[in-house]
């Protein structure tokens, strides 16, 4: 079997998303328990307990949502879809501590201005950061308000240094990745998440740039988790794994004697709400109870993983360079058998 290493990855002949590829221990681990080694980082200045970011779509982050995870020392980017922007301006015991929110490219000058007051981080949530109004938009918020700016979509290298000329500090990195986006269905635009991240992890290195990398979409599992930071992601992003959760916007469903939540694409019908090109669907998932069993997942996960490869923190996990390519077979062989 041949190892690869992120380079021999980066230059594979096909797109390769999350389900072709593993993380191989290569040597001998020191670390006796999951208690030994850390998942705390930093994030655009921000101290987390865990590299995690909530997608800002309208049923996964609101007020409760964000505030549950900054308290567990996540990070939750508050939607921009309903009136969560305008609660921001009153402050309360839910939202003094929230660490960012999202924006529109239309966001005026008095909402601007209290996020940057306050000290936001702030996403301008659009589909695709290759374009000329959002590289504009972001060197506002900039320079006329100096607050942290996440950028997204991309999923290719090429354009960012001009992402980092306009003042990004971060990317989401995907593009037809998410669970309810038909983004790539409906333009034939997309690359394997892995691919994505590789191509501007080695963009970044390559061109000394000075900019944070988030993994946006394809992520169903603590390992993919794992297996994002390995590739060099700084955070990762989630969508429908904090879906159905209690802290989500909406009620909670019975239907068929199970208990649901809403979850849709932010380019969805129902978030449009007018017949325009739809890039999102609309579907519905399974009850989870409190998110904070979530997150504690995906720590236990990620602990797990940094004890299996030898790694203390989430910083020597970065600098791992050695996976394998899976054949379907393979895959299938991993996944519990009922």
């Amino acid at each position: 079997m041949k190892i690869y290493s992120k380079a021999e990855l980066n230059d594979y002949s096909l797109s390769l998303t999350y389900d072709d590829i593993s993380l191989i221990p290569t040597e001998v681990s020191e670390i006796r328990t999951r208690t030994e080694v850390t998942t705390r980082s930093s994030f655009l200045g921000d101290d987390v307990n865990l590299p995690v970011l909530s997608s800002p779509m309208d049923t996964v982050t609101g007020i409760d949502m964000a505030a549950a995870l900054t308290e567990m020392g996540c990070i939750g980017i508050l939607n921009r879809f309903d009136s969560s922007l305008k609660e921001l301006r009153n402050e309360s015991e839910e939202t003094k501590n929230i660490k960012a929110v999202s924006v529109a490219l239309t966001a005026d000058d008095e909402i601007l201005s209290m996020l940057a007051e306050k000290n936001y981080m702030v996403c301008i949530d659009t589909a695709n950061a290759n374009n000329k109004a959002v590289l504009k938009k972001c060197e506002e918020l900039k320079t006329k308000y100096n607050l942290r700016v996440i950028v997204g979509n991309v999923a290719h290298g090429g354009t960012l240094r001009d992402l980092v000329n306009s003042g990004a500090d971060a990317v989401r990195i995907g593009i037809g990745g998410g669970s309810v986006c038909t983004t790539s269905v409906q333009t034939g635009i997309g690359i394997g998440q892995v691919s994505s991240l590789l191509d501007v992890y080695f963009a970044r290195k390559e061109q000394k740039l000075n900019i944070a990398l988030i993994a946006d979409g394809g992520i169903k599992s603590p390992g993919d988790v794992s297996k994002a930071l390995a590739l060099g992601a700084d955070a990762v992003m989630l969508g429908r794994m904090l879906a159905g959760t209690r802290e989500t916007p909406g009620e909670v469903i019975k239907y068929n004697d199970q208990l649901w939540k809403k979850y849709r694409g932010s380019a969805s019908f129902g978030v449009k709400m007018k017949n325009e090109f739809i890039e999102g669907e609309e579907t519905m998932v399974p009850y989870k109870g409190t998110v904070k069993n979530v997150i504690n997942a995906i720590s236990d996960g990620l602990r797990s993983s940094l004890s299996y490869l030898n790694c203390k923190s989430i910083q020597e996990l970065n600098k791992i360079d050695h996976f394998a390519i899976l054949s379907n077979s393979s895959y299938i062989e991993r996944l519990p058998k009922k």
